[in-house]
């Protein structure tokens, strides 16, 4: 079982409150993701979570129980974090099976324990090298498997990711997400890149200055944001916006459009435009166009179109997906 429940929780340093009242339930089994730009609080929760930070206020409740006051290793959890944190001078193998020694248990059961933990994580054929022989991402899997085999309540990622190159991002990304699939154990994971959230996450957190923006599942949040902070966190490339004439036309202090909800045209369209950059990726061009009487906006559209710096265009919005936003932000 691995029911997380945070009630009035808060967190403060001296008169800096990071995290004011927050109340959060994360069910059993659950990939929950922290997300939202840097210095929002994300981390600190997770932190007070883990017991590695002391609540200000308010109860953490773990399977039923109160875990507010108890030390970070009665609470269960196991945490991995963003620099591995391996023993240089240990093999793989001694490296996960550090805490179950540590913890006394016999030498059949750690070499049980290890050994499935490095079939889980294609690390059998490692088991004898360092930390220093290995890649990025796999000694990101030997920090998973140090949790994996203490088999706990829950797992916790602090950006585990943030130290790799882009091809590794994506095959760790796949390689957690599986991996949350064959364990079916609970998983809070911290990030500030939200296309990790999109795609990792039964259930998104977006956290703007320690204050839960809103809860949700992934396309929950892409289709219906709360408010103007989520729309445009949520969504890659981020949401255009509008405000002026064209948002008072459908009574909107401003409105949102994704790039991917608009027709592009050399022709005929809504709104006039000059493209002044265009970034040819393959599958997908994105066109940034100066519309007039808009500003610059973000257009989606086919990797092959033959559309440069210079021409002249026309967008036309998807009127069914279209965002509406009053003056303080919030979704109308």
């Amino acid at each position: 079982m691995g029911n997380i429940r945070l009630e009035n929780v808060k967190k403060a340093f001296g008169d800096a409150i990071v995290i004011p009242d927050l109340d959060l339930e994360i069910e059993n089994g659950e990939f929950v993701v922290f997300v939202g730009p840097s210095g929002c609080g994300k981390s600190t929760l997770l932190r007070l979570i883990a017991g590695l930070e002391d609540v200000t206020g308010g109860k953490i409740w773990i399977n039923g129980r109160d875990a507010t006051g108890e030390a970070p290793a009665s609470r269960g959890l196991a945490m991995v974090f963003q620099t591995y944190a391996l023993y240089p001078h240990m093999s793989v193998y001694k490296n996960i099976a550090f805490p179950l020694k540590m913890a006394g248990m016999d030498k059949k059961a750690i070499d049980d324990k290890v050994r499935g933990a490095a079939e889980t994580l294609n690390l059998t054929d490692f088991l004898h090298r360092r930390p220093g022989q290995l890649s990025g991402g796999q000694r990101q899997r030997v920090a998973i498997g140090r949790a994996i085999v203490r088999e706990p309540k829950a797992f916790l990622f602090d950006e585990p990711l943030s130290n790799l190159d882009a091809a590794l991002r994506v095959a760790m990304r796949l390689e957690i997400s599986e991996l949350h699939h064959q364990l079916k154990t609970t998983m809070i994971y911290v990030t500030h890149d939200q296309v990790e959230a999109m795609t990792m996450a039964d259930k998104i957190v977006v956290l703007r200055a320690g204050i839960i923006e809103q809860v949700g599942s992934p396309l929950d949040l892409y289709r219906s944001p709360r408010n103007r902070f989520v729309a445009g966190f949520i969504g890659s490339p981020k949401m255009n916006f509008v405000e002026g004439d064209k948002a008072a036309k459908r009574d909107a202090y401003a409105i949102g459009i994704r790039p991917e909800h608009m027709t592009l045209s050399t022709d005929d369209g809504q709104w006039p435009g000059t493209v002044r950059v265009s970034e040819h990726l393959g599958s997908d061009t994105f066109l940034h166009v100066d519309v007039e009487g808009a500003g610059m906006m973000t257009v989606r559209s086919d990797g092959d179109v033959p559309i440069d710096h210079g021409v002249r265009v026309f967008l036309t919005p998807d009127e069914a997906k279209l965002h509406r936003f009053d003056a303080d932000g919030k979704a109308l």
